[in-house]
C-alpha cells in the first residue's frame, strides 16, 4: 500500500459522492480517513437498484469506488455527546471534510469560523453545489443539476433541435472531489509551516463552467462561430466529429489543425483527388459556409468500412482517433488493464467484481483497495482509539450516541 501521506488523520462528515470521493484520495495514500455517518447510512449505500446492480450491503461496488480504504462510525450528532466525540475526533485531526450546506453546518455549530476558533491548525474542506455566497447557497446541489444542467455542459452536448442526452452520475462529483483534494493537500502544505489551516471551498457550479471555460469564454464573441446547441453537420471543425461505420459503430477522430492533418487524412477515406483544393481549407470552408458539404464527403467515406477497419487504418497513419466503446468494452481495455485502472474484488457474497481505482498514483506501489466499511463497523474501535473505557463504551451504546453494524444490519440486509 502507499504510504505517502501515513500519519494524516482525516475526519470525513459527507455524504454521496463528491466528498467521499476527496476523503478516498487521502486513504488510497496511507492517511487514517474516518467517516462519520448518522444512523441511517451515507444514501449511497443503498442506491444499488436503482444503478442496476446487487443491493446487498456486502457487494457494494459505488460505496467500495467513493469509500475504500476508510474507517466508519456511526455517531447521534443531534446529541451534545455526539457532538462531543466528534470534537474529539477532530482534536488531532489534520484536515476535517464536509458537503453540508451552510445552513446545516451553521446549525450545528460546525462551521468554519467555529471549528476554527478550536482547532485552528485544522484544514477545513468543503464542497457544495453551488458555494456559500449568493442566493441559491444553500439550494441542494447534485452533479445532474449544478452541474450538467445549471454550468452549461448538458444543453451545450446536444444535437440541435435534440433533446439531451443521458446522463452519466458522478462525473461531476469526481472532478470536483479531485479539485477539493488538490486545495486541501496546498492549506495542508501551508498549515504545517504556519500554524494556521485556512478553509477550501469548492462547488459543482464554478467546477462545471471552469471545466467549459474554452467555449464558454468564446461564446462572448457572438460575431464568430455558432451559438450551441449546433448540429453535427455544421461543427466548426468537421475533423472533431464523430462518423457512422459501415458496422453502425462509431468513431470518434479529433484533428484540431485541420489543415495540418487535411492532407495526410484525405489519402486515408479514398480522397485524394482532394488534396490541394482550395475549397477544403478551414478558412474557406468557414467563410463560406461548407461544412455540411465537407461532412457529408467524410460521412459517406467512412460507412464504406467496419469501425475495426478504420481503427486499423488509422493507428497506422498516426491519426488521432478512438471508437466509440461500451462500458463493458471498457472493462476489458488492454491498456488501462496495463496502467492499472482496475482492481479485482472478491466480496464475501462469493462474486469477483472488477472496481475502478482514482486516477492518481504516487511513486511505485499501488494504492490498496479494501473494502469500504460497513455502517458502524469501526465504530468502538475508534472510540476506544479516543481513550473511552468499555463501560463508558456500554453507557454510549445504552444512550443510543453510537451503533455498529451488529445494530443495524438486521434493517439493511446483513
Amino acid at each position: 500500500m502507499n504510504k505517502t501521506l501515513a500519519g494524516l488523520k482525516v475526519v470525513e462528515l459527507s455524504t454521496f459522492i463528491a466528498v467521499p470521493a476527496c476523503a478516498r484520495f487521502f486513504a488510497d495514500h496511507g492517511a487514517d480517513v474516518i467517516k462519520v455517518e448518522a444512523k441511517g447510512g451515507d444514501a449511497v449505500r443503498w442506491n444499488g437498484v436503482s444503478e442496476g446492480r446487487s443491493g446487498s450491503p456486502y457487494e457494494n461496488t459505488t460505496f467500495d469506488l467513493e469509500n475504500a480504504n476508510k474507517r466508519g462510525i456511526v455517531l447521534n450528532l443531534k446529541s451534545e455527546t455526539g457532538k462531543e466525540i466528534l470534537f474529539k475526533l477532530l482534536e488531532d485531526a489534520d484536515i476535517f471534510l464536509t458537503n453540508w450546506r451552510p445552513q446545516a453546518l451553521a446549525k450545528a455549530g460546525l462551521t468554519y469560523e467555529e471549528l476554527h476558533e478550536k482547532f485552528p491548525k485544522m484544514v477545513y474542506g468543503t464542497l457544495t453545489g453551488y458555494g456559500d455566497k449568493g442566493p441559491d447557497k444553500d439550494l441542494p446541489g447534485y452533479d445532474f443539476t449544478a452541474f450538467w444542467a445549471r454550468g452549461g455542459i448538458m444543453d451545450s452536448l446536444r444535437q440541435k433541435d435534440e433533446w439531451p442526452g443521458n446522463l452519466i452520475p458522478g462525473m461531476g462529483d469526481h472532478i470536483s472531489g479531485l479539485l477539493l483534494s488538490a486545495g486541501v493537500m496546498a492549506a495542508l502544505f501551508n498549515a504545517q509551516r504556519t500554524g494556521v489551516g485556512e478553509r477550501v471551498c469548492i462547488n459543482l457550479l464554478h467546477t462545471s463552467i471552469w471545466d467549459q471555460a474554452i467555449m464558454l469564454q468564446a461564446a462572448q464573441y457572438t460575431e464568430y462561430g455558432q451559438k450551441y446547441p449546433i448540429s453535427r453537420r455544421t461543427a466548426d471543425n468537421p475533423f472533431n466529429c464523430a462518423y457512422r461505420c459501415s458496422d453502425g459503430r462509431f468513431m470518434q477522430i479529433s484533428m484540431p489543425p485541420f489543415d495540418m492533418f487535411y492532407p495526410r487524412f484525405m489519402p486515408l477515406i479514398g480522397r485524394e483527388d482532394l488534396v490541394g483544393n482550395p475549397r477544403y481549407t478551414m478558412d474557406n470552408i468557414t467563410k463560406n459556409k461548407l461544412h455540411s458539404e465537407f461532412v457529408d464527403i467524410l460521412t459517406e467515406a467512412f460507412e464504406k468500412k467496419t469501425v475495426t477497419e478504420w481503427d486499423e487504418i488509422l493507428t497506422k497513419a498516426d491519426i488521432p482517433h478512438s471508437m466509440l466503446k461500451s462500458w463493458e468494452e471498457a472493462l476489458e481495455d488492454e491498456q488501462a488493464w496495463a496502467n492499472d485502472v482496475y482492481y479485482k474484488m472478491d466480496y464475501p457474497t462469493g462474486n469477483q467484481r472488477i472496481l475502478v481505482r482514482q486516477p492518481i498514483f504516487i511513486g511505485n506501489d499501488l494504492p490498496d483497495y479494501k473494502m469500504a466499511p460497513l455502517l458502524g463497523e469501526h465504530s468502538e474501535e475508534i472510540l476506544k482509539g479516543l481513550g473511552y473505557t468499555d463501560e463508558q463504551l456500554q453507557e454510549l451504546h445504552e444512550q443510543g450516541i453510537y451503533n455498529t453494524w451488529e445494530d443495524l444490519k438486521s434493517k439493511h440486509g446483513g
